[in-house]
């Protein structure tokens, strides 16, 4: 093996063991663990899948502060913040009835990401985050303001694990177990009212999302069709 070689082949290593990125390999083994025992053990799966939640500011701190932000590290943070939060709806909707709610949750939330990221690549931008072009003041404000996003992606986080904690069998009714913790004056209905306006707000700025990057491909397209020849 050359010189070359193995210099491309170390700062590929290299890259793998990033700092933030160690901290997001570490975040899939908490979200493996914890899933391994969510029916089993609601506290620990809450305590252990909340924790790898947390991580995600950690490894985005880690990047900065270290100069270690790289485009794999970008990508298993979205990964992971998509899976795990897919796997936690599924789960719900095997808990909750209707279990459609959760499972067009999931579907909203996957295809409003995926599209951005895809948007974001014809667009040429470099982040998926670059929304200063946006007509949707909610949406600039997401992605522009750090303690509204982490606020509606918080909320959304701790809504699900509110609902699986609260959930006493397998066949509850969604919206008689909603109503009936919120007519409680408790803090626990206090925190799903106020994690249920947080998860109402980063729902709609998924459909403004998805609906933004649907028509960036089309308007793709339709350039493309215009410069052919």
């Amino acid at each position: 093996m050359g010189k070359k070689e193995e210099r491309a082949r170390a700062e590929k290593l290299s890259v793998y063991l990033y700092i933030p990125n160690i901290v997001g390999y570490m975040r899939v083994f908490l979200n493996c663990v914890a899933f391994a025992v969510c029916f089993s053990n609601k506290t620990l799966f809450s305590l252990l899948y909340f924790f790898s939640f947390c991580c995600d500011a950690v490894d985005g701190w880690c990047a900065r502060r270290f100069n270690q932000v790289s485009t794999f590290g970008a990508v298993l943070d979205m990964v992971t913040d998509r899976v795990s939060t897919a796997c936690l709806l599924v789960i719900l909707s095997q808990v909750y009835r209707p279990s459609l709610v959760f499972l067009s949750l999931l579907a909203l939330d996957i295809a409003s990401h995926w599209l951005q990221m895809y948007s974001t690549f014809l667009a040429g931008k470099s982040s998926h985050k670059d929304v200063k072009d946006s007509t949707s003041w909610l949406f600039r404000l997401y992605y522009g303001n750090r303690i509204f996003m982490c606020y509606c992606c918080v909320s959304c986080e701790v809504l699900y694990i509110i609902l699986l904690l609260i959930a006493k069998n397998q066949t509850e009714n969604l919206l008689n177990v909603v109503v009936s913790t919120l007519t409680q004056i408790s803090p626990l209905s206090f925190l799903l009212a106020l994690t249920l306006c947080g998860w109402s707000m980063k729902q709609t700025i998924n459909i403004i999302q998805m609906k933004t990057a649907a028509d960036v491909c089309v308007l793709y397209d339709i350039e493309k069709q215009q410069h052919k020849p």
